[in-house]
C-alpha cells in the first residue's frame, strides 16, 4: 500500500522538528495570553495596544501557530507570523541602547527569518498540507482516467 508518509527520510523529520519548533513560541505565547486576558489588555493597553489588537494578536498567534504546527495551510500561517514578527521588532524593539531591546529586535528578527523561510520551503512530507496534495492529486488523476 502507498502511504503519504512512504519513505519518511532523516530531512523530514529535521523539517517537522523544525516547524514544531517554531510554532511553539507563537502557541505558548498566545495561550498565556488568553489564559490571562485581563492581565494581558492591561498591560498591552499600557504599552499603547488597543483591546482589539490585543485579541487579534492572540488570535494570531494561536491560529497561525496552529496551523504551522500541524502543517495545514502552513505557508499561510508561517507568512502571516514572519509579517507579524517584523512588525513587531520594527513597532516595539527599536531602542538599542537597552541591551535586552536590541536582543528582542534581534530574535524577532531571526524568528521571522525562519518563518519566511518555511513559507517558501512548505512543510515538508510530514504535515497535513502533503497528505491532502497527495490526495487532492490522487482523486484528480483517477477522474482523469476513468473520463
Amino acid at each position: 500500500m502507498n502511504t503519504p508518509l512512504k519513505g519518511i527520510r532523516g530531512i523530514d523529520l529535521a523539517v517537522l522538528i523544525s516547524r514544531l519548533l517554531l510554532a511553539w513560541i507563537f502557541l505558548h505565547e498566545g495561550l498565556t495570553l488568553a489564559t490571562h486576558l485581563d492581565g494581558s489588555i492591561t498591560v498591552m493597553t499600557k504599552a499603547g495596544i488597543s483591546t482589539p489588537l490585543v485579541l487579534a494578536t492572540i488570535a494570531l498567534q494561536i491560529i497561525a501557530g496552529s496551523l504551522i504546527a500541524f502543517g495545514f495551510c502552513t505557508r499561510l500561517g508561517a507568512l502571516a507570523l514572519g509579517i507579524f514578527c517584523i512588525m513587531t521588532a520594527v513597532l516595539f524593539h527599536t531602542y538599542f541602547i537597552d541591551q535586552n531591546e536590541l536582543l528582542h529586535f534581534e530574535k524577532d528578527l531571526a524568528i521571522a527569518g525562519g518563518m519566511l523561510a518555511l513559507a517558501i520551503h512548505g512543510p515538508g512530507r510530514i504535515s497535513f498540507d502533503n497528505i491532502l496534495s497527495r490526495s487532492i492529486k490522487s482523486q484528480w488523476l483517477g477522474q482523469l482516467l476513468m473520463s
